[in-house]
């Protein structure tokens, strides 16, 4: 039997016990394949082009606010309360500060509160291009802001996505897009027909049930926590213990794949997602995807891979933290991760020691990559190597995260002998790290240093990887005052 407690619905109790798994993750598969199909009928029924802006986020908050209902009862109501809660407090302090417990919840609360205050309270001078090209000009309603936070595309998954782009999406304003013309500049292409995002969503869903297959079968048996058993540890050799680290921890990212990709289709499903077309006109539906699986499983750096892993979380902790901190910005977005993900003392230790791991990373890859660039043979067998190192260190890394408490996770690093961490710390002692480079008497300074921050400060997110929604934002901006001043 799969009977646990749950706050939500039991009416899939007998699905449950059938496929022996907990009557939540039921739920949430269930909730989510529902969403799939409401997106479709959203998108099809619902278009902006034939109803109003009113009635998409009226039904758009709805059928959020019933799924949050069908898998967390009552304590649903939380979700209604608590933005309520920080709607009025915005409008009563003016957005500077926002803190809210619920992980997708909060992430855009704090989103669109530092928008609001970037757009209402401070001066364009004063802000990055990413900034101002997110930056909100007028207070939301209420409508619009319940249906930000709690509509059925995102509530129960996510992924985040900016305020702007929500908005440019229910005005059905996202299909405007620009791309790139040869000058470098945006180019508006009005006269293209929508495009379709199904191709996009099936192949989004052919991945979904591989991952979910990869799950079901293989991942219950490379369990992470086999690393720390005790006959496990007495009697493996050294390699066998490197192997396995890696596999199971390798086995354990398909649910994340599953649940986030699973979130992109719905999404997409409902015509959310669109980014322009690509240099070969070719529509692309990823502008709130969260994750790149290629690039996640081929990383050759502890920066590639967290640049492609949770990409919107990443994107938020970089707005919300990394760009405004005036200290120490990689160890403040560490800290902030960490405390967003809960109380677990196993986040603490995963983000603790991920900040050890991405520093030393950077040191070594800024004292010694240039060496290995040419010939390409040099080049392949640096990045090989840097591959098997960036994936041992993310699976070290990452054992307590999975584990979750104190005991079992400093278990496992004793039984490494903390080694990686005694080569991080090395690594930081013995080989010089660029320094930051700001400005601090005029306002020219400081501009002139955020301006810099990305290529010259601790690169903890790369800007080119996440450029995609800022850029948008901006097109939006574009189209929106072109579009108003046709129709004047």
């Amino acid at each position: 039997m799969a009977t646990t407690s749950t706050t939500g619905s039991t009416l899939l109790q007998p699905l449950s016990n059938a496929v022996q798994l907990p009557i939540d993750q039921v739920n949430f598969v269930v909730c989510q394949l529902f969403a799939l199909l409401a997106a479709v009928w959203f998108r099809t029924y619902l278009h902006s082009s034939k109803t109003s802006c009113f009635i998409r986020h009226v039904v758009a908050t709805l059928l959020g606010l019933y799924l949050a209902l069908f898998c967390f009862g009552w304590y649903a109501l939380h979700f209604l309360v608590q933005s309520g809660i920080s709607y009025c407090i915005m409008i009563i302090i003016g957005v500077e500060n926002m803190h809210n417990p619920m992980m997708i919840i909060t992430q855009k609360i704090t989103s669109l509160a530092y928008e609001i205050h970037d757009g209402m309270f401070r001066k364009d001078e004063e802000l990055t291009a990413s900034q101002r090209g997110l930056a909100v000009r007028r207070m939301p309603s209420l409508l619009e802001y319940l249906s930000y936070n709690c509509n059925f595309m995102g509530i129960l998954a996510g992924p985040l996505c900016s305020y702007k782009d929500y908005i440019t999406f229910i005005e059905g304003r996202s299909y405007h897009m620009t791309r790139s013309g040869e000058n470098g500049k945006e180019e508006i292409q009005n006269e293209r027909a929508e495009p379709s995002p199904n191709v996009a969503v099936i192949q989004k869903l052919l991945v979904c049930g591989l991952s979910l297959l990869f799950h079901l079968t293989i991942s219950n048996t490379l369990p992470v926590e086999y690393n720390i058993d005790e006959n496990f540890q007495a009697t493996a050799s050294w390699p066998t213990k490197v192997i396995y680290l890696y596999v199971s921890l390798l086995a354990a990212r398909p649910k994340y794949y599953f649940a986030w990709t699973l979130a992109d289709a719905i999404n997409n499903a409902a015509g959310f997602g669109f980014r322009g077309y690509d240099e070969n006109g070719t529509a692309r539906w990823d502008l709130i995807s969260n994750l790149r699986i290629q690039q996640i499983e081929m990383s050759t750096s502890f920066k590639m891979f967290l640049d492609n892993w949770n990409i919107q979380t990443a994107l938020w902790l970089k707005r919300v933290c990394y760009e405004r901190a005036s200290l120490s910005p990689t160890i403040q977005t560490f800290v902030l991760s960490a405390i967003w993900h809960g109380v677990y003392p196993g986040y603490y230790l995963t983000f603790l020691t991920g900040v050890v791991m991405t520093l030393a990373a950077r040191a070594m890859r800024n004292n010694f990559r240039h060496y290995f660039i040419k010939p390409p043979q040099l080049k392949l067998l640096y990045d090989v190597t840097t591959w098997i190192v960036t994936q041992i260190a993310i699976s070290y890394t990452v054992v307590p995260f999975v584990l979750l408490s104190v005991k079992p996770s400093f278990m496992f690093y004793s039984s490494w002998y903390y080694g990686l961490h005694i080569a991080g710390i090395l690594v930081l002692l013995l080989l010089p790290v660029k320094k930051t480079q700001r400005g601090k008497n005029t306002q020219e300074n400081v501009q002139l240093a955020r301006s810099k921050k990305f290529d010259e400060r601790e690169n903890f997110l790369g800007q080119n990887s996440f450029s995609t929604t800022n850029n948008v934002c901006n097109q939006n901006q574009e189209i929106a005052s072109r579009h108003s001043s046709l129709k004047q």
